[in-house]
């Protein structure tokens, strides 16, 4: 599959990352429709995007590391701004924490969703808000005109109110909002870098930790999940059933418009690009399958023992910031034995990734 022709612009993330839940070839097929009620949305989205990446690289040159948790950093700190659709962030403060709820649907969406992620890391994992220091959690709704898409800047949460039309409002999916904000702990973490197979286990990650997040809002264990991200984010004009498949990478939509899902659920399908970093939306699609076979494998909640082992590697200190599948795979073999025994969560690593076609290194 040839992608070398998506949007250079769309493709480019600075490390730390600035990327957007959208992948650049959706967007990109978007802005070569012959509609303008398709492509104008796409083109102003793509010029957003752009100038706000421009942003994220000063961010990132302030080498941003965690500090000390403070008396409360086990508990929330969440501000919500409304950009009324302009563009210059962080926009007008409209709800903090303490605030009861909002007449605004979409500040009480990004709300909720912020403490999901919070509440996730926290409970879970142990983990204070995304620096692993009780970090304040800042959101921004209602930015650009029907700018389709939604990010983590490094500082905060932006979301955009969708075309109506393609896409819903970006404050629905909860694990959207979990992925963002993953991307948020990798920054913290691992700092894995945004191109190839490190660019494609970052966007993995945060896939992860999203439907994890999902799950544990929902109380559902691995068999009950629909192992999709952003399910909830389609329009009813897209012949599709979400952005992504872990369950089935390459299923989550095939539409006219969009194009068909690209996705790879193994390495026999490995995408060779320069679009996209590297096709980081899109080979991401192997490690996202091999960690839904990993956790049907186990059954139960999925945050308990897959979502634990991604979690030590992640935050484990050995996960290199260039590692490759195989370097990942490894490692979560080795974290599932440290942490489990030799038991069934070291044979379901094992299994999965063979049955992806990754060789653990």
């Amino acid at each position: 599959m040839d992608l070398n022709n998506a949007t250079s612009e769309a493709a480019s993330c600075g490390s730390p990352v600035f990327c957007t839940i959208i992948p650049p070839h959706i967007l990109d097929n978007l802005a070569q429709s012959d509609d303008p009620a398709r492509h104008e949305p796409a083109r102003r989205t793509l010029e957003h995007d752009h100038v706000q990446r421009a942003q994220r690289r000063e961010i990132a040159a302030r080498d941003l590391t965690p500090g000390e948790p403070g008396a409360a950093a086990d508990k929330p700190k969440r501000t919500i701004y409304d950009a009324r659709h302009g563009t210059t962030l962080p926009g007008h403060k409209v709800h903090s924490e303490s605030d009861g709820p909002a007449k605004d649907a979409s500040v009480n969406r990004a709300h909720a969703g912020l403490g999901a992620t919070f509440e996730l890391y926290l409970k879970v994992y142990g983990r204070k808000s995304i620096d692993g220091a009780g970090l304040p959690l800042n959101a921004t709704v209602h930015y650009g005109q029907r700018y389709d898409n939604a990010f983590w800047d490094g500082e905060r949460m932006v979301f955009g109110d969708g075309d109506n039309d393609l896409f819903k409002d970006f404050t629905i999916p909860v694990d959207v909002i979990g992925h963002e904000l993953t991307h948020g702990v990798t920054q913290y973490t691992a700092n894995l870098d945004y191109e190839n197979q490190p660019g494609a286990l970052n966007e993995s990650v945060s896939d992860v930790f999203g439907v994890l997040i999902k799950q544990y809002a929902l109380g559902q264990t691995a068999d009950q999940a629909d192992w999709l991200v952003g399910a909830e984010l389609l329009g009813p004009n897209v012949t599709g059933k979400a952005l992504r498949s872990m369950k089935a990478p390459g299923t989550a939509y095939d539409d006219d418009v969009l194009g068909k899902d690209p996705q790879p659920a193994t390495m026999k399908g490995y995408v060779h690009t320069t679009g996209d970093n590297g096709g980081v939306h899109i080979n991401s699609g192997i490690p996202n399958h091999a960690f839904y076979l990993a956790a049907s494998a186990l059954g139960g909640k999925a945050w308990e023992r897959a979502g634990q082992v991604w979690y030590d590697v992640l935050t484990g200190g050995k996960l290199a910031k260039n590692a490759q599948f195989a370097d990942f795979a490894g490692l979560t073999i080795k974290a599932a034995q440290a942490r489990f025994g030799a038991g069934a969560e070291h044979d379901a690593m094992v299994k999965a990734w063979n049955q992806v076609g990754v060789t653990p290194k």
